[in-house]
């Protein structure tokens, strides 16, 4: 069943954040820990703005996902739902990705590079402790300003990445998140229908050279019948990684398993050729 959560009036004192509240921090983060420009409509950048958050929507492997209300204490017009990634240490994690997904990949700076590869050091490991919110972020930007249907990425901040909220607030105040593929059930057009829209996903991403590498209908969410691609630290170059087909290639083959189970006719083998025609 999806998520759902009753929300709670952003309201405060002259002490400051109340319990499960701070300031916003998007005043605190670098211009190039924000969102790509142009910003929807409902991002909230406001320094007044409090951040409350208001339950669990999501928990992980590797991360956990929280609901998180940014809004200005009684201004209704500055609010907005935000879901809040948060990537636990490596020391943590019950699930640590390997080089098959790391092939290729450089971080920006050449000095967290470096940190990165002495795991013994301090500094090596808070790098690493942040470099999988770092990349989603950096990788939800870039499918966003391509036109893929990709949460908007508000924000990083450390291990925390804020993204939109994908599902809708019902009549009663109730946050509904969106159901994932899996969870769903489909007729015959609206299978069509998704699979066409999960396989033109999956070519913005070819276009740019990506596979996402760990695709399947647990990080596919269905919201009002769009679908939408989550979960995507691991996005794989499919000419720097030498595995880059081969995970292209598991991505076609569980996605075309899922939609062939109920009833329409697929070919992985054919998606997949295309979609490499398109990386090439």
């Amino acid at each position: 069943m999806p998520q759902k959560l009753t929300l709670t009036l952003t309201t405060s004192d002259d002490d400051g954040p109340g319990p499960d509240q701070r300031w916003s921090t998007w005043t605190t983060v670098t211009k190039g820990q924000r969102g790509p420009t142009p910003r929807p409509d409902w991002v909230v950048t406001a320094a007044a703005a409090l951040d409350t958050e208001l339950g669990v929507l999501k928990t992980g492997k590797e991360a956990d996902v929280f609901l998180v209300e940014r809004a200005v204490p009684d201004d209704p017009a500055q609010s907005s739902l935000l879901a809040a990634k948060r990537y636990r240490s490596p020391d943590h994690r019950q699930f640590h990705r390997d080089s098959t997904y790391t092939d290729g990949r450089r971080v920006r700076r050449t000095r967290d590079q470096r940190a990165i590869e002495d795991r013994r050091s301090a500094w090596g490991r808070a790098v690493r402790a942040t470099q999988w919110a770092d990349a989603e972020f950096t990788t939800l930007g870039t499918l966003w300003d391509a036109g893929a249907p990709v949460p908007y990425p508000v924000q990083v901040d450390g291990t925390e990445l804020l993204m939109e909220f994908v599902g809708s607030v019902d009549d009663d105040g109730v946050a509904v998140a969106a159901p994932r593929l899996d969870r769903s059930r489909p007729g015959p057009a609206e299978l069509r229908d998704w699979f066409d829209q999960l396989v033109a996903a999956m070519s913005v991403l070819a276009r740019l050279g990506w596979a996402h590498g760990d695709l399947s209908p647990y990080n596919v969410l269905v919201d009002d019948g769009r679908l939408v691609v989550i979960d995507l630290p691991q996005v794989v170059d499919l000419v720097a990684n030498p595995a880059g087909p081969e995970l292209l290639h598991r991505d076609c083959r569980t996605v075309c398993r899922w939609f062939a189970a109920r009833g329409l006719e697929v070919d992985a083998d054919e998606v997949f050729a295309d979609l490499l025609a398109q990386a090439w």
